[in-house]
């Protein structure tokens, strides 16, 4: 049957909406403090933000009308492209570093992280790659490839952990083995425990994970002062704008710490609408994957959602110590333009999907 046009999925969009709103809100309050202390501004990391969110919000409209079979030709020039993005942070002049870590590229004034980048480009590329069937050598290159950048090199194990686990719920869901999914097991949990016991600082998370509270000045410090924070919230929290962590107590408040400010300031209630949002734009998106007319529509939208949820899952995670603390944003609330601009771009094309859909 042909397709036909349909109206977006508004409940996606809507969603989408709130969830960006929400963040621009939760940014101002939990930045203030920094913005006074960095730049003697306190709307600086805010007006940040809604510049790009402004981008975001183009690039959102842009790919709701930008047929999402093109990417079938994209797919390999946008994947080369993210990777020269990856590996020039290592170039001197033009990479920045912070925290013994290189992940960012500047660019006079603008900043950018390209690993959120590869993470989009990624998805589109296996999406081509397992359109008519799985290629499990190309699959291992790849994310062998952009584990090592990201995790070895850049020292960026969060973001790593976010594309491992995309890549292989994209993989599995396209009809991989599952034989393959067994033998995955003990070389990820071998890989995994090399990088942490030659790490000191993921050793010392991992301990931090096991007992927050056994050196509550050094290395648990971040994760007890989230705890902190999301205890003294409660059911409804101290108010908006009331909370004591964001002054300097938390690292990273406005962005991947976020979520401890919201559990705070809202409370237990607060920390529910936040995962009832993201629960209602998982199920928006992988209904519109499951609708979708071809199979690379349903391989893309399949694994755009799992990105979202399994980055968003991750960081929520890791805040409420189910998880070791890692280095990822929150999608659409955290702090951070690459980020934001690459997931609004994944929900325009899961919009462009779902206006082409089976009758």
């Amino acid at each position: 049957m042909r397709s036909q046009e349909k109206r977006m999925d508004l409940p996606l969009l809507v969603t989408t909406a709130v969830l960006v709103l929400f963040g621009l809100l939760i940014v101002y309050d939990a930045s203030v403090i920094k913005g006074l202390n960095d730049f003697k501004d306190n709307l600086y990391y805010i007006r940040q933000q809604l510049v790009w969110m402004a981008i975001g919000v183009f690039s959102l409209i842009f790919f709701t009308r930008f047929n999402y079979r093109k990417f079938k030709f994209l797919a390999v020039p946008l994947l080369v492209c993210s990777l020269l993005l990856l590996v020039a942070v290592f170039i001197p002049g033009l990479g920045v570093s912070g925290g013994g870590a290189h992940r960012w590229l500047r660019f006079g004034n603008v900043t950018i992280q390209p690993a959120e980048i590869i993470k989009l480009t990624g998805v589109i590329y296996l999406a081509v790659l397992f359109e008519k069937k799985i290629r499990a050598v190309p699959f291992l290159m790849l994310v062998a490839g952009i584990t090592f950048i990201t995790a070895v090199l850049q020292k960026d194990l969060g973001s790593s952990a976010v594309f491992v686990f995309t890549s292989f719920a994209i993989y599995f869901a396209s009809g991989g083995p599952l034989w393959h999914f067994v033998l995955t097991i003990p070389v990820g949990i071998a890989a995994a425990a090399a990088l942490v016991l030659t790490s000191g600082y993921r050793s010392k998370r991992i301990l931090a994970f096991l007992d927050p509270f056994s050196d509550p000045q050094g290395y648990t410090y971040h994760i007890l002062q989230v705890l902190i924070a999301l205890g003294s919230g409660g059911l409804f929290g101290l108010g908006l704008g009331h909370s004591r962590q964001k002054f300097a107590y938390i690292p990273e408040a406005h962005t991947d710490s976020i979520f401890a400010i919201i559990g705070e300031e809202l409370g237990f209630m607060g920390g529910i609408f936040v995962v009832v949002l993201f629960a209602i734009l998982l199920i928006r998106g992988f209904r519109i994957a499951q609708n979708a007319e071809d199979n690379f529509g349903k391989i893309l939208g399949l694994g755009l959602t799992s990105w979202l949820g399994i980055q968003a899952i991750i960081n929520l995670s890791s805040m409420t110590s189910l998880l070791p603390l890692t280095g990822v944003p929150l999608p659409f609330i955290s702090y951070g333009g690459s980020a934001l601009v690459a997931n609004l771009t994944a929900v325009g094309i899961l919009l462009n999907i779902s206006k082409q859909t089976m009758q």
